[in-house]
C-alpha cells in the first residue's frame, strides 16, 4: 500500500474483473481489446506548476479510473522533471521506446499537458499514434484515438500548455525588470543582508544583518585606509571576529574579494547588463567602494621581470595539494653576492598548509634519485633528450662495457642525469622530470612519487 490506497505494484488492483454468478468476467472494455496502459504521472519541480496535482495524487485519480473502466494497466512510470524542453524527460523516453517495441499501447495520465509541454515531445507521440504503435491516450474525462479529430484536439491542448509557458516566461522577466526599477535585484542578497519574509509577495524588502554589516564596512575600511590584503582580511576576519558565512564557515578568500568588489554593498546592482540604483540602506558609501577599487587594481608585470624557475608549475605539494613555486633571494658575503632559489607550496587550497621551503640543490638532489628509474627508451624518445644522451655516449658505452654501467642498461645511468640537471637548459630539466610519467610531490622537502 502507498499513499494513494492502493496496492501499486499489483497491476490486479486496476483489472477488478466482476465475478457474475460465480464466475470472473472482465468489463465489456476489456473484453474489445486487450491494450496494455501505461500510468504515466509526472510533477515538474518548478514554480510555474505549483497548482498541478502531486505524482501520488494523480497516480490515486488515474488508477482509480482505470479501475471503473476495467483498463489493464501493467506498469506505473512516474518522475519529477519539466516538460519544457524535448528529450529532457528519462522515464518518459524510455516510455516511448517501450510502446516503440510493443510493450504498452496505451497511456493513462491526468491530462494531456502531463506528457508535453514542447513541441517536440508532442509530434513523437502523435508519431507513435499515426504508426499504429499508440493506441489510446486517457485522461481524466478525456481519451483520444488515432483519428483526426481526437490527434487535432490532443495537439491543441498540449499546444495550448506550451503557450502558457511560453507566456509565463515572459511575464517573469518583465516582474524582474519591474523589482529591478523598484530597487530591489531579483535573485538572493549577498552576506550582510537578510531577507523579508514578513511582508506579502511583490512587497518584500532587503533588511541589513545587523550582526554582519558592521563587520563587512569595517573590511573595506581596512582594504581602504589600511592597506590591508586579502590574506590580512582573511587572517584577521578567522581569528579576531565571530565572522561566518549563512552556514557557519569560515569565509574564504574568493568570496573576501568578491565582497570587495561588489557595488552591491554601496546601493547600486546590475541586472541583465543594465544597472539600478538600489531601494536598501548601503552598508558602505561610494567614496569607500570607490577607494577600495583603487587599492584592489593590480598592475601588471612587464615580461622582462617575469622570473622563468626550473621546476615550476611541474611539482606538487604533498601536504595540501597546490602547486609549487619559487623565489628568488640574494645574499651578499665576502666573495660577493650569491643568489638563493627556494621552491614552496603556493598555499592555494590551504591557506595555512605547514609544508616547509627547501632550496634548489636540495630538489635537484632528490629529483636525481627518481629520475634513476626512468627508462632509457623512454628518454630515447624525447627529441629534446635523445641528441644529450647520444653526446655523452651512454648507449655507446653501454654496448661496450656493460660491467662500467652502475644500472641495468635498460635504465638510464647517472652520469647523463647529471649532465643534464647541471648542464642541461631549463627545457630538458623538465623534459627529463616528466619521463617519470607520474606527478611528483613535495613533502617534508623530499621528493616523492605516488
Amino acid at each position: 500500500m502507498d499513499s494513494t490506497g492502493l496496492n501499486l505494484t499489483n497491476t490486479s488492483a486496476f483489472l477488478t474483473p466482476k465475478e457474475q454468478n460465480g464466475q470472473l468476467v472482465q468489463a465489456p472494455e476489456a473484453q474489445k481489446a486487450a491494450v496494455c496502459y501505461c500510468l504515466y504521472a509526472r510533477k515538474s519541480s518548478e514554480d510555474d506548476e505549483r497548482q498541478a496535482l502531486s505524482i501520488d495524487s494523480q497516480i490515486k485519480e488515474m488508477a482509480q479510473q482505470a479501475q471503473d473502466q476495467g483498463l489493464l494497466v501493467t506498469d506505473i512510470r512516474k518522475e519529477s522533471h519539466s516538460a519544457k524542453n524535448t528529450g529532457q524527460r528519462p522515464v518518459l523516453n524510455q516510455l516511448i521506446a517501450d510502446i516503440r517495441s510493443g510493450l504498452f499501447q496505451g497511456i493513462i495520465s491526468w491530462a494531456p499537458d502531463r506528457l508535453s509541454r514542447n513541441a517536440g515531445d508532442l509530434g513523437t507521440i502523435v508519431d507513435l499514434m499515426d504508426n499504429g504503435y499508440l493506441k489510446e491516450i486517457r485522461t481524466h474525462g478525456q481519451f483520444f484515438t488515432n483519428s483526426p479529430n481526437d490527434k487535432f484536439l490532443l495537439m491543441i491542448l498540449c499546444s495550448q500548455a506550451k503557450l502558457e509557458n511560453d507566456n509565463r516566461g515572459i511575464n517573469v522577466k518583465r516582474g524582474q525588470r519591474a523589482k529591478c526599477e523598484m530597487g530591489f535585484r531579483p535573485t538572493s542578497s549577498p552576506l550582510g543582508y537578510l531577507s523579508d519574509y514578513t511582508s506579502g509577495k511583490g512587497l518584500k524588502k532587503v533588511l541589513i544583518d545587523s550582526e554582519r554589516a558592521p563587520i563587512i564596512k569595517q573590511i573595506f575600511e581596512k582594504v581602504a585606509y589600511e592597506g590591508c590584503s586579502g590574506r590580512n582580511i582573511y587572517d584577521w576576519l578567522k581569528n579576531e571576529t565571530s565572522f561566518r558565512s549563512k552556514n557557519g564557515n569560515v569565509i574564504p578568500m574568493s568570496v573576501i574579494y568578491e565582497m570587495l568588489n561588489n557595488p552591491y554593498y554601496c546601493g547600486l546592482f546590475t541586472f541583465s547588463g543594465k544597472w539600478y540604483k538600489g531601494s536598501y540602506e548601503p552598508i558602505v558609501s561610494k567614496e569607500l567602494f570607490d577607494a577600495v577599487q583603487k587599492k584592489m587594481v593590480v598592475h601588471p608585470k612587464s615580461k622582462p621581470n617575469i622570473k622563468r624557475f626550473d621546476f615550476t608549475k611541474l611539482l606538487k605539494c604533498g601536504s595540501c595539494g597546490s602547486g609549487i613555486t619559487a623565489q628568488e633571494l640574494f645574499k651578499r658575503n665576502k666573495s660577493g653576492t650569491k643568489r638563493y632559489v627556494y621552491y614552496h607550496c603556493t598555499q592555494f587550497n590551504n591557506f595555512d598548509c605547514p609544508e616547509p621551503y627547501i632550496r634548489e640543490e636540495e630538489l635537484v638532489e632528490q629529483l636525481t634519485e627518481l629520475s634513476k628509474q626512468i627508462p632509457i627508451k623512454e628518454v630515447e624518445n624525447r627529441p629534446i633528450l635523445k641528441p644529450e644522451l647520444d653526446k655523452v655516449g651512454v648507449i655507446k658505452r653501454a654496448l661496450q662495457n656493460p660491467d662500467q654501467i652502475e644500472v641495468p642498461s635498460e635504465l638510464i645511468p647517472p652520469d647523463f642525469i647529471n649532465y643534464i640537471f647541471q648542464e642541461g637548459t631549463r627545457e630538458q630539466k623538465r623534459e627529463l622530470v616528466s619521463c617519470l610519467n607520474t606527478t611528483v610531490y613535495l613533502k617534508d622537502k623530499k621528493a616523492i612519487t605516488r
